[in-house]
């Protein structure tokens, strides 16, 4: 098979993404690196790997394309093996990707074979799995229709495609500056009903460098071309599926939309200025115009779909710090909550048009439940802090469900692990005129030690059943803790809001620590003025 390696102006890391395509074994019978007009040491970097490595060909582009499409549909051009694969330049292929792939493709006589892509955020070396509910088992999929979750993998680098497959359907990557390419490319794959296998198995390290100088065109989310260039793709996509008669994913198609692009972009409007903050309000109606009756009915207690009522019904921004929290995963609904004068749940008195009613018959696990976390200290000379968390009420749901623990649990951010699990009791109590239900429980920064840490908690129903949920930072939380340690000295504790409005925790331990988080809020101040 042949793997089509692209880059542009990325000799510190391209090599090593040719050297993962090589050491896949006699599976790759060759390796093309398609050089789009670098200006710096890549060209000459890859004419010296290609001396010595004779599967390896060079394609140097002329003129640099501005995006990812045209290099790669260089490469499917090129490509002269029954079976093609997509790496960046700035990525790997884990060891046995290709065997494990080109295996499923042909023992299921699949025209595209699919595995699971792992993003590893740099340099903390945190991984995620990249739509893993896909890839759990190995399954083959005779046709995309009965598989509409396949429209949220929009990535192409996860995938091996039969070469003669895409040159019959004239499937291509959109040509220059096109963001979000591999959205429009995948969507001709599924318009052209492939035969699909898919493997559990690691198949691409995606690595994502947020402290690049210059980010990857997909993370530069703060200007509004960004939003616009997305919003195109995903249209584009839908008008591809519905185009060659599939509907069922041209509407899967529509509730990703809402469900990730949305949210994602929402949950990142308070951070923006006001002019962006109306331009992506603007453009974001004139999207959701499109939408017709049957893709709003599809899911109507969805997080994604009340936001998309929310923007529709207001010709200006507004509820940004509310939206931000129903954009949150998982959703938070903050209060108050608004009635009509006939007791129907609604967004709030002056929107009574979006009711809330589709909440009253979803599962209470299913809810978008608000709790609310503050940090409190105990004593300036005890080394310990105090979570106070506050479950609200949510039209009578939580009440009918019957809540009773909480699981409460730290994340290392840069790792993900957890540290030690607490249950605690909740105890019924009234916020106002509402009923809540309140916990208060310790909080030990020298057992977590330095770090970032993000809560994390589980909330059990008297039936058995739990929500995992994320904490609503209370506005009074974000103040400095200074406690002594007899271990480090000196323990600082920084509790903060995320920007989805969730509740986290930095902690430096000693005089080394605290220099770390003045680093820390220096580079975060240089990267956001």
């Amino acid at each position: 098979m042949t793997v089509v390696v692209i880059g542009h102006n990325d000799a510190a890391h391209v090599g090593d993404a040719v050297a993962s395509a090589l050491a896949q074994g006699p599976a790759v019978g060759e390796v093309l690196a398609v050089d789009d007009c670098s200006t710096d040491e890549s060209a000459a970097l890859l004419s010296r790997l290609a001396e010595r490595e004779p599967r390896l060909r060079v394609l140097r582009r002329a003129v640099n394309s501005g995006g990812c499409g045209t290099p790669r549909n260089t490469g499917i051009d090129a490509a002269a093996l029954p079976y093609v694969m997509f790496l960046d330049s700035d990525d790997l292929l884990p060891p046995g990707a290709v065997d494990a792939l080109l295996t499923a493709a042909t023992g299921a006589g699949a025209e595209v074979a699919a595995g699971l892509c792992v993003r590893r955020e740099l340099p903390s070396g945190r991984e995620q799995p990249w739509q893993q509910r896909l890839f759990t088992t190995p399954a083959v999929v005779a046709d995309p229709a009965g598989r509409p979750r396949l429209v949220h993998d929009t990535l192409c680098v996860n995938k091996l495609y039969r070469t003669a497959f895409l040159r019959e359907h004239g499937i291509r990557f959109p040509e220059g500056r096109f963001l979000y390419e591999d959205f429009v490319f995948t969507a001709r794959v599924l318009a052209a009903a492939p035969r699909l296998a898919l493997i559990p198995d690691r198949v691409y390290l995606w690595h994502v460098r947020r402290s690049a100088e210059r980010l990857s065109l997909s993370l530069d989310r703060d200007r509004i071309d960004n939003w616009t260039a997305r919003t195109e793709a995903c249209a584009q996509a839908y008008d591809i599926l519905l185009g060659a008669g599939r509907e069922e994913l041209a509407r899967a198609a529509r509730a990703k939309f809402l469900d990730h692009e949305l949210r994602m972009y929402a949950k990142e409007l308070p951070l923006r200025d006001e002019a962006y903050r109306r331009a992506w309000w603007a453009h974001t109606r004139s999207c959701l115009a499109r939408f017709d009756a049957a893709d709003w009915e599809r899911d109507p207690a969805a997080p994604g779909c009340l936001l998309g009522r929310v923007i529709m019904a207001s010709p200006e921004p507004r509820d940004l710090p509310r939206l931000r929290e129903l954009a949150a995963r998982p959703a938070r609904l903050l209060p108050p909550y608004a009635r009509t004068p006939d007791a129907n749940p609604v967004w709030s008195p002056d929107l009574p048009r979006i009711t809330l009613t589709p909440l009253l018959t979803r599962p209470p696990a299913t809810l978008p439940l608000t709790i609310e976390a503050e940090v409190r200290p105990l004593g300036p000379l005890r080394g310990t802090l105090r979570l106070h968390l506050t479950l609200y009420e949510l039209y009578g749901r939580v009440a009918e469900a019957g809540p009773r623990d909480l699981d409460v649990t730290w994340h290392r951010r840069e790792t993900g692990e957890p540290a030690r699990r607490t249950r605690t009791r909740l105890a019924p109590a009234t916020t106002g005129d509402a009923p809540t239900w309140t916990a208060d429980l310790p909080l030990r920064p020298a057992a977590l030690g330095t770090g970032t840490w993000d809560l994390r908690l589980a909330l059990r129903f008297a039936d058995g059943t739990h929500r995992d949920l994320t904490a609503h930072a209370h506005p009074a939380t974000t103040r400095r803790h200074a406690l002594p340690s007899a271990r480090h000295g000196l323990l600082l504790i920084h509790p903060y809001a995320t920007h989805s409005g969730s509740l986290a925790l930095r902690v430096a331990t000693g005089p080394g620590g605290a220099m770390s988080v003045l680093r820390g809020r220096a580079e975060r101040f240089r990267r956001t003025h």
